[in-house]
């Protein structure tokens, strides 16, 4: 398997004492750039006479390989290194989020009147109109980010505790992109009923629900339960948001290769949360041949391990994934690093089109099938056509908010998914560029309108 790139993920801040004299930097450049380090901001920190103490930023491949560059530079004579601090972990240190008043308190008047005795003007107001919640207080524009820490990334089942980073960078996301307040809920428990329960108690207090890295098949009664119990929009996002980015990145795919999603063969490698709603959302979208596959291969019919969501893929051929792919004109990995050969591409029809989102490591490295692809995407941000859900999840809740939706469909995610499409103009799209960048100022609002539209057509919006 290709070595990954460096990135920020494993990004490190160096800081040196050099003695003050031409060369001194560029030897230490020299040693992170032939230990394939990839070279960041240097920042002169101080300057004398005799001395000068930088800092330097390097993104590497793994820590491993960031401690190999610290040792190297720690190697070279008369560098002294006087500190190296992971980036990623000072990003993280504290927590990322904060809550802040909105008004502020400048005397007793303003005391009075935020709280009490004139807060209880506003409970009774709430008591005699309930609906009035959501005028009155956070609700209008808070969701929750419920996890149970069962599913973390691709990570596996690292509980609650290990669970809240992702959540916290998701609250992040929530109001950098779309002005959502959102707070992580991360629950002790995996026991289905528990986590149901839990929800609805809490929900008074929001008015949308993101569940978030909750295992298979666990999640689809979750979620399924909540939508018919509570009146509020439930999202799961490893399964609807990967589902609209998936079909909006191969409507742009298949503009460039000229092919109808109703004609192409598309194969789903990975059968849990998102390989099953990234199939059902490409079926609204007119898809028509699917083979998924999981950990044992085709879904056939003739296996008998199959749960409901599963059935509802299986095809008459059984095999392995190798077999799936011949012919294949899409491949939509959400499974494995490393489950893809470069035999299984020259195997795909002419044209081939190839998602390897497995994270970090694809199920086949971009560089490998470079020339063999026609479109490649992954779930990495340091290669292009990056498959990131906050291209969907806070458009999505941005227009079930504003519209007061009482709960989600397909419909209102396949209106996402061709919004995100359309920012993409004809000038623009090419085999590097099939989605817009994730800070294009123009997607939320564009998803927001999209799923607000489609709200009032399926008859779920009150607002």
């Amino acid at each position: 398997m290709a070595q990954l790139t460096p990135n920020p993920s494993y990004s490190l801040t160096i800081r040196v004492q050099v003695p003050n004299r031409p060369g001194m930097l560029a030897n230490i450049t020299l040693a992170v750039s032939n230990l394939g380090g990839n070279l960041g901001h240097i920042e002169l920190i101080e300057q004398t006479r005799e001395i000068a103490i930088r800092e330097i930023n390097v993104n590497a491949a793994s820590e491993e390989h960031a401690e190999s560059i610290t040792e190297a530079v720690k190697a070279l004579p008369e560098v002294k290194v006087l500190d190296v601090y992971d980036r990623t972990f000072t990003l993280h240190r504290g927590g990322k989020i904060t809550v802040q008043s909105k008004q502020a308190l400048h005397g007793q008047d303003d005391l009075a009147m935020a709280y009490t005795p004139g807060v209880g003007r506003i409970c009774k107001a709430i008591a005699a109109e309930p609906e009035r919640v959501y005028e009155l207080t956070i609700k209008q524009n808070m969701v929750a980010i419920v996890s149970d820490g069962s599913a973390v990334l691709g990570l596996g089942n690292l509980g609650p505790e290990a669970a809240m980073p992702v959540m916290e960078g998701k609250a992040m996301l929530f109001k950098e992109f779309g002005g959502v307040d959102a707070f992580p809920i991360c629950v002790d428990t995996q026991d289905t009923d528990e986590i149901v329960e839990t929800v609805k108690r809490i929900a008074p207090v929001f008015g949308g629900v993101n569940l978030e890295d909750i295992a298979a098949p666990r999640c689809f009664e979750i979620e399924a339960r909540l939508q018919r119990e509570l009146n509020i929009p439930i999202f799961h996002d490893d399964q609807h948001g990967t589902a609209i980015v998936v079909l909006a990145a191969l409507t742009n795919a298949l503009k460039l290769v000229k092919k109808d999603i109703s004609q192409v063969k598309i194969v789903i490698n990975g059968a849990g949360a998102a390989g099953i709603a990234v199939g059902n959302l490409l079926k609204k979208g007119g898809a028509e041949t699917i083979w998924l596959c999981d950990s044992k291969g085709i879904v056939s019919s003739d296996r008998t391990d199959l749960n409901e969501a599963k059935q509802s893929f299986a095809v008459d051929q059984a095999g392995d994934l190798a077999l799936a792919m011949q012919g294949a004109d899409v491949f939509l990995g959400l499974s494995a690093p490393g489950v893809v050969s470069v035999d299984m591409v020259k195997s795909m029809a002419q044209d081939p089109i190839v998602f390897a989102m497995a994270n970090p490591i694809p199920e086949i490295q971009p560089e490998l099938v470079r020339d063999l692809v026609a479109v490649m995407a992954t779930g990495r941000s340091d290669y292009p056509n990056q498959i990131n859900n906050v291209l969907a999840f806070p458009g999505v809740f941005r227009g079930a908010l504003d519209c007061r939706a009482t709960t989600l469909t397909t419909n209102m995610f396949l209106q996402a998914a061709l919004a995100i499409a359309s920012l993409v103009n004809p000038q623009e799209l090419n085999r590097e560029h099939i989605v817009p960048s994730v800070f294009d100022d123009r997607i939320a609002p564009a998803v927001a309108a999209a799923v607000q539209k489609a709200a009032r057509e399926d008859g779920v919006a009150q607002h």
